[in-house]
């Protein structure tokens, strides 16, 4: 499949902020299961753009405003094509041992509510024990914007029994983890037909497989990655592979606008010519 996105993120502040840097993890790596066509990164105030990687074998670009602005857009614009791979991710560099992702996080860290739900789902497989939990996690919870944040722990999202694609990541991660299976969060896109224009990136898990390797699961739709994941960044949670992150100087209250298209190109071409 052939995912043409589009990703505009807008700050808005009451006065012109200064010192404005942005940390970008939105540029996808290439591995076996998607091929980069093209990829761009623009802004409408002038500044520089450098890259690098991070611990997490992330592309990084950091981007430092030339001037104080009273508001800053950055565009992802990108075309990836993706192959059926039933969720198994080989073909990446692993600059990080396994084990480092059991470590406990503070978005991460299990209570007894959650520890329960984990043991609950375990059964005689790995494979299946991560697919018993992605169903234990969706009967319990509900996708609800708005009532949780980026602040919210997996703890908080299962005793409210309400979230989104961040918290459910984040419940399954600090499951598997206390089962001793390693577990990372994961930032990307998810090309949906019925809903191409999202309000947010998507976000799921990767779970270590004996045999198989990093698999990814969606426990928020219940599956593990197909065609129309697009993977960009990963970490122990979500801090490790926000999209966005940055500091300035001044400019008082902040307000923050995202937009995400992501969309399968051949659907695009149809609706085109139709």
């Amino acid at each position: 499949m052939r995912i043409t996105i589009e990703y505009a993120t807008t700050y808005r502040y009451d006065a012109p902020s200064s010192g404005i840097i942005q940390a970008l993890r939105v540029k996808p790596r290439k591995s076996h299961a998607q091929h980069i066509d093209s990829w761009r990164v623009v802004t409408d105030v002038g500044g520089a753009i450098r890259e690098s990687r991070d611990a997490f074998g992330n592309v990084v670009q950091m981007f430092y405003a030339d001037a104080p602005s009273s508001t800053l857009t950055l565009r992802v614009q990108g075309r990836v094509t993706t192959t059926e791979t039933a969720g198994v991710q080989s073909g990446l560099a692993e600059p990080l041992p396994a084990p480092v992702f059991l470590r406990r996080t503070r978005l991460t860290e299990p209570d007894a509510e959650l520890i329960d739900l984990a043991y609950a789902a375990s059964r005689g497989s790995t494979l299946d024990t991560l697919h018993g939990l992605m169903g234990a996690i969706r009967s319990v919870m509900r996708f609800d914007p708005g009532l949780t944040d980026a602040a919210t722990t997996a703890t908080e999202a299962l005793a409210r029994r309400h979230g989104v694609c961040q918290d459910y990541a984040h419940i399954f991660i600090a499951a598997a983890r206390q089962l001793g299976i390693p577990a990372r969060y994961v930032s990307g896109h998810l090309a949906r037909s019925d809903q191409p224009r999202q309000e947010a990136a998507h976000a799921w898990a990767e779970a270590l497989v004996p045999d198989l390797g990093w698999v990814a699961f969606d426990p928020t739709n219940g599956i593990s990655a197909d065609e129309r994941y697009v993977r960009v960044a990963t970490g122990l949670d979500y801090l490790d592979a926000a999209p966005v992150r940055g500091a300035r100087r001044g400019g008082g209250r902040e307000r923050l606008e995202v937009s995400v298209h992501a969309v399968d190109s051949a659907q695009t071409q149809t609706q085109s010519q139709g």
